[in-house]
């Protein structure tokens, strides 16, 4: 998509989660697509014309290429992604002849328009917080965020406000890989002055060293997810904890057996010999 013009869109409904935004056909047809990006779970195309095509895959979404009548999507799907034409709701015709065609039973994604300058206080956008692999994050960020905070540790790492995409089960590798238990209060990692803990500091680094390992393995592939080109991720089998209720501790030295509690809804997985 990087690179080619749009030289027509079919929208086939009016709308999907949301309703498309006014003329979103015609303010696509003959823009060029700069740049391709991402900002937490939304993927973002910039145009020529300052405005950025925000795509949001939901629950059932996905992409499919056709180059001159053959299927050209990367790789081969584990498991096989809808191709029924009900479920194509729109379908971009490039300059380079290739037609990128959305598909989405559910319809639990969308799609809006957006001026780039203005992306940063859209209400999608604005309340997002520092992407987890980004120069920000380190252990005054986190101090300075959870300063106060009596909330437990585990679910103010959840907080999208704070950390953008930060999701259930990097957090409880993380918090495995730290030491640092689930049900301890936030405000822990902030000295009284507001500057980091040494247990800060080293949860910054360990949450970067987790996310960048599950990268290198694809992601986890627990249901359907999967990546561009069709195949499964496989850091679900390096998971220290997560999901391993009634295990050993992986932890050298540690006699505990890993155990499971709900909080805020999702399942927390742990060791509570190891994690203080």
């Amino acid at each position: 998509m990087a690179g080619a013009a749009i030289v027509s869109v079919e929208q086939r409904r009016p709308n999907l989660r949301f309703p498309f935004p006014p003329r979103f056909a015609g303010r696509l047809a003959g823009r060029t697509i700069v740049a391709m990006g991402r900002r937490a779970k939304y993927l973002l195309a910039d145009l020529d014309n300052g405005d950025v095509l925000i795509m949001h895959l939901g629950m059932s979404g996905s992409f499919r290429v056709i180059d001159d009548g053959n299927e050209k999507t990367p790789g081969a799907f584990h498991h096989e992604r809808s191709k029924i034409e009900a479920h194509d709701h729109v379908v971009l015709h490039l300059s380079n002849g290739r037609a990128v065609i959305y598909n989405d039973p559910r319809r639990f994604g969308f799609m809006d328009l957006v001026p780039r300058a203005e992306l940063s206080v859209h209400p999608l956008f604005a309340k997002i917080g520092i992407e987890p692999l980004g120069n920000a994050l380190n252990g005054a960020v986190l101090a300075q965020a959870f300063a106060g905070k009596k909330a437990p540790l585990k679910a103010a790492l959840l907080d999208q406000t704070i950390i953008a995409g930060l999701g259930n089960i990097y957090v409880c590798e993380a918090l495995h890989r730290a030491g640092l238990s689930p049900k301890r209060e936030a405000r822990t990692l902030a000295r009284k002055d507001g500057r980091p803990t040494p247990r800060a500091e080293a949860l910054a680094g360990i949450i970067r060293e987790v996310l960048e390992e599950a990268i290198a393995a694809g992601g986890s592939s627990l249901r359907d997810h999967r990546l561009t080109d069709g195949s499964l991720g496989y850091f679900q089998h390096t998971f220290r904890v997560y999901d391993r209720e009634g295990e050993p501790c992986p932890s050298p030295g540690c006699t505990g057996i890993v155990k499971r509690l709900v909080q805020s809804g999702r399942s927390t997985f742990y060791c509570s010999k190891c994690q203080k």
